[in-house]
């Protein structure tokens, strides 16, 4: 029986958006983590307003390089808040308009059932032979899971014994887990959820404690300056993006929502 995403089963009448005289296409560089959520959003977001978004998905640290690099997008939604503050910085983006978008959720993740244990204690057994992870310079998720495996005590191990697997992005450590190629991995929450029900396998969801928090935060770009119609649809859709009905499929996602940004209709 096929699954159902339960974003799509959300009203879209609830979903009133600010409409704009002229449409826009805006480009949009997502980390790998959120680039299914913010397809998903996308549908919803462009049926209402008429504007079009254009994504490109990567490691935040990739999509950094070549935002400096000059790449022409129009915004950028990174897991992290680290670039986008260098990014503003450094003049890179419109005045005002960084923010956090959503609280990333790291996961041991294994495809099989019986692999990882309520606990994450499999870590500390050793009972894999490869463990994937996205690459910590690049990725705030891998990041993340070089933090969880220190605080374990067994970060020095697994790279002594060569048993990490460094993907580029998160996106492509899910694919290493999901394909077999690791037994299990480091991923987010919300790529376990994209498919909508109960996530398949198993998996183990490390305590906040041992991992600074993945702030993600999204910024509009300088590109966007150059034409004021560009302008216009990228702060509406950032001011969209913090709002009840973004938030609320946010958080339905797999994401955690910046603290006092639940939405205004979210049971306490």
């Amino acid at each position: 029986m096929r699954r159902v995403n339960p974003i799509r089963l959300l009203p879209l009448l609830l979903f009133a958006l600010p409409c704009t005289a002229l449409a826009a296409e805006l480009r949009i560089a997502v980390a790998a983590n959120f680039h299914g959520t913010l397809q998903n959003l996308a549908e919803v977001y462009e049926a209402h307003s008429g504007h079009t978004l254009r994504l490109s998905s990567g490691a935040s640290g990739a999509l950094y390089a070549q935002i400096v690099n000059g790449a022409p997008f129009d915004l950028f939604l990174s897991a992290d808040r680290e670039r986008p503050a260098r990014l503003e910085r450094d003049g890179h983006t419109v005045t005002g308009s960084r923010a956090t978008y959503a609280i990333g959720i790291p996961v041991l993740w294994s495809a099989r059932q019986d692999r990882v244990d309520p606990a994450g204690e499999v870590l500390q057994t050793g009972d894999f032979r490869h463990l994937a992870i996205a690459e910590p310079r690049n990725a705030p998720y891998g990041a993340a899971a070089q933090q969880v495996l220190e605080a374990l005590g067994v970060w020095t191990q697994l790279q002594r014994e060569r048993r990490l697997i460094r993907a580029q992005s998160i996106g492509q450590a899910y694919s290493q887990v999901a394909s077999g190629a690791a037994p299990l991995g480091f991923v987010a929450l919300a790529q376990l959820k994209s498919e909508g029900g109960a996530p398949a396998g198993s998996y183990w969801i490390p305590p906040a404690t041992l991992h600074d928090p993945i702030e993600q935060q999204a910024v509009i770009l300088r590109r966007a300056e150059r034409d004021p119609q560009t302008l216009a649809a990228a702060h509406a859709f950032i001011d969209w993006l913090h709002g009840d009905t973004a938030r609320r499929l946010i958080e339905a996602a797999g994401y955690r929502l910046p603290e006092g940004e639940r939405p205004a209709d979210a049971e306490s």
